[in-house]
């Protein structure tokens, strides 16, 4: 029996991806074996979309089923987005959580003492500096709101920006200032993306440790760390600017900032190191377990692909 000529495919790692693109009025289409968007006048555009980590789809985006299941298959996440980035409506989960690590996230968040080893861990590496001794998670919540709010006002003055207060209205996107406004489409560019990671790892977007009750509370909890290192200071950037269309250009600027501080390479590590600071193992599957009746292919063995 003769031996292949090419290895088996296997996805591009999302460390090795291109962060998001994004796509609006067109189709999402598999054409002729290649994925596609297609303009109203027939116009195919290429994408990429096994290199891709995220693709943002705007209003006046319609999508095949072809084109989801394409993007499932090699890791690609269909992310559904508001006017200009504002607001995420919903994504398609490639895969899903792996029940050890799912098991082992809740554990850690349903356990209040573990859970505030969590929430300390995300403090010092968002702040880099260890969180004050003794304190809940309420407090030092508390605490984090007002270095936050001094941070916005420290850009602000760096930068040369008008600035009030963080705010938007989500159903009136033109009613906010620029500031946020830019602001708004680059936290919703690095949701995206980091949702992308948090489920390349095997966890769950909503079990979260700071943020709860939302379908996203643990991407915003993971978002937060590198936030303020990343997108908050181009946001400011751009609004200094004061570009003709600024959301167009705080994504471009974002795409960017992702690259040069290889921030997918960063993130899937970070999730483990703040989970292990609850300092439990993740837990094994009782001996009286049954398992898939179908089982999953060999897994590739790498937390950064979405098998």
């Amino acid at each position: 029996m003769t031996e292949p000529v090419l290895p088996a495919l296997s996805p591009i790692t999302i460390k090795e991806r291109v962060s998001l693109a994004f796509i609006e009025k067109g189709h999402l289409d598999v054409l002729d074996g290649a994925f596609v968007v297609v303009d109203v006048t027939g116009i195919r555009t290429h994408i990429p979309v096994g290199g891709i980590t995220c693709l943002m789809l705007e209003p006046g985006t319609r999508v095949s089923h072809a084109a989801v299941t394409l993007a499932s298959r090699v890791g690609c996440l269909l992310v559904w987005i508001g006017e200009a980035g504002v607001r995420l409506y919903s994504s398609g989960q490639p895969g899903g959580a792996r029940s050890d690590k799912l098991l082992y996230q809740a554990k850690l968040a349903l356990d209040e003492n573990l859970r505030l080893k969590v929430v300390r861990k995300m403090y010092s590496m968002r702040f880099q500096e260890e969180p004050p001794a003794k304190r809940s998670i309420q407090q030092l919540r508390g605490i984090e709101g007002i270095r936050v709010k001094k941070i916005y006002q420290l850009l602000a003055k760096r930068y040369g920006v008008e600035w009030k207060h963080r705010n938007y209205d989500a159903k009136n996107w033109g009613s906010g200032d620029i500031p946020n406004r830019c602001i708004s489409s680059a936290t919703a560019c690095l949701y995206g993306i980091t949702e992308a990671a948090v489920l390349a790892a095997g966890y769950a977007p909503a079990i979260g440790f700071i943020h709860s009750g939302k379908p996203l509370s643990f991407v915003y909890d993971i978002a937060d760390v590198y936030k303020f290192e990343t997108i908050v200071p181009v946001a400011f950037r751009i609004a200094a600017e004061k570009p003709n269309n600024p959301e167009q250009a705080v994504r471009h600027a974002c795409r960017e900032i992702f690259r040069t501080t290889k921030l997918l390479m960063r993130i899937i590590p970070g999730i483990e190191e703040i989970l292990s600071a609850g300092g439990i193992p993740m837990p094994e599957a009782p001996e009286y377990a049954v398992g898939p009746a179908i089982p999953n292919k060999e897994s590739l063995s790498d937390d950064d692909h979405r098998t």
